[in-house]
């Protein structure tokens, strides 16, 4: 009965021993000469030719469907933005839907990428405990292998063969429990890491899809912003001569207050901003209390409400991580005056709040710099992107797509962590003076306000 039992453990323990080992990339010639010998001949050179051959037409097929999808895709969104035409509401409301499935997404790939960088990580702790004890699979499997192939003694043909099986017996008897906890806690340590990689693979896969998914949106955003900034050209006449005055105007002054004051009294478009923006503020005053339906017309031309009434419902501009608080260092002795948020390469920044550009260019070791008159005194500052996508004079409703972050720090002296991470420095000031941008930010998304 024992031999019997002990038989069959060993077949079954060393088929999934074989079997786990082989799943988890642990099955190989210096571990077993038994599991060189379960493996499988190696097919012929002719057969990997074909096979290769074969899959590289199916790689090719494959492309020549991207670039017919790819093509059939952008011929569609022309189409869509084409039929838009001069209706500004279809097109901010197509902006802002979109802006918000980029950034959806790529929170979604944020996440993503932090829970493989965590399932990787065990992985790799999985790995080195296994490969630690390698002389021990060996041994175990070995081991199996012996019990395995072992026949029993002809127990009737003489008593010296009785007594003999008999010690066999209780030697294995004391043996096999001290080989079934040895076989059973590596077979763990094996499934553990088969299912990590099940899971790699899922997130990976995942993650490819998200990533495909954001190239689709940030090409369909992208051509959103180019007819919007089209037909804000055919609009604004002299804006390429604005734009090119106000950066000469920037150099002029030395802080963000003299450039302010410098933009909205000597640079027509943000002189023009500056005044709608005061006379909304009675209007925006009138609807204090905020509410979902302030934000629904995608027409406005104008605040919804006055930016000191929208505590508690702005979103922050880009997804990102605060490395900086208002009132803390600013890491060169002075105290900061905005907060700063730690992004991905190229994310994309949305407006916090409605309001009027009144600089939109570089400035100083700014970087690229955007200026919002809010109303009511309030200005929004945002620093540090690549790229803006806005001009002077124009007004942005909250949750529009405005610029998009580099690889790098655009803002000197402030950099995350992470040398290559982008951070995008935000500011508010109520009549000149920086205040706390806390009590503004949304707890949470459901809280946010869009548009």
């Amino acid at each position: 009965m024992i031999r019997a039992t002990t038989s069959t453990f060993s077949d079954a323990m060393r088929a999934q021993f074989l079997n786990l080992l082989l799943i988890a990339g642990f099955a190989g010639s210096h571990l077993a000469p038994a599991a060189a010998q379960t493996a499988s001949p190696a097919p012929q050179t002719a057969a990997i030719s074909a096979d290769a051959i074969k899959q590289r037409e199916q790689e090719l097929e494959a492309a020549r469907q991207r670039q017919k999808s790819g093509e059939e895709a952008q011929a569609k969104l022309k189409a869509e933005i084409a039929s838009l035409g001069q209706d500004r509401t279809q097109l901010n409301q197509q902006l802002i839907d979109t802006a918000a499935n980029v950034r959806g997404v790529e929170t979604k790939i944020g996440e993503a990428e932090s829970r493989l960088t965590a399932l990787s990580g065990r992985e790799q702790e999985m790995r080195n405990s296994l490969n630690s004890r390698r002389a021990d699979i060996v041994e175990v499997l070995a081991a199996l292998q012996r019990a395995g192939r072992r026949t029993p003694p002809a127990l009737l043909v003489r008593p010296e063969d009785a007594l003999q099986s008999l010690r066999t017996a209780m030697l294995l008897g004391a043996l096999v429990p001290e080989l079934r906890g040895r076989a059973e806690k590596i077979a763990s340590e094996l499934a553990e890491l088969v299912a990590l990689r099940k899971n790699i693979a899922t997130e990976r896969d995942q993650l490819a899809a998200d990533r495909d998914k954001v190239r689709n949106d940030q090409t369909r955003l992208a051509a959103l912003v180019d007819e919007r900034q089209r037909q804000q050209a055919s609009r604004e006449k002299d804006l390429d001569a604005e734009n090119a005055r106000a950066i000469a105007l920037s150099r002029q002054v030395g802080d963000l207050q003299g450039l302010i004051a410098k933009m909205e009294q000597d640079l027509q478009s943000a002189a023009k901003a500056a005044e709608a923006a005061k006379q909304a503020e009675a209007k925006a005053a009138a609807n204090a209390k905020p509410g979902p339906a302030a934000f629904k017309d995608r027409s406005r031309t104008s605040p919804a409400i006055a930016f000191a009434s929208a505590k508690g419902l702005l979103p922050l501009p880009v997804n990102g991580t605060k490395i900086r608080d208002f009132g803390g260092s600013d890491g060169v002795g002075g105290v900061q005056k905005g907060i700063s948020l730690a992004s991905r390469p190229g994310s994309q920044v949305t407006t916090p709040c409605d309001g009027w550009v009144v600089y939109s260019g570089p400035f100083r070791s700014y970087g690229q710099l955007l200026i919002l008159n809010a109303g009511g005194g309030y200005h929004v500052l945002i620093a540090g992107m690549e790229r803006i996508s806005v001009n002077i004079g124009q007004f942005v409703l909250t949750g529009e797509p405005v610029a998009i972050m580099g690889s790098t720090s655009q803002v000197a002296s402030i950099f995350a962590t992470n040398a290559s991470q982008p951070v995008l420095y935000v500011e508010f000031r109520k009549d000149g003076t920086p205040i706390d941008p806390g009590p503004w930010w949304a707890a949470n998304e459901g809280e946010k306000v869009r548009g």
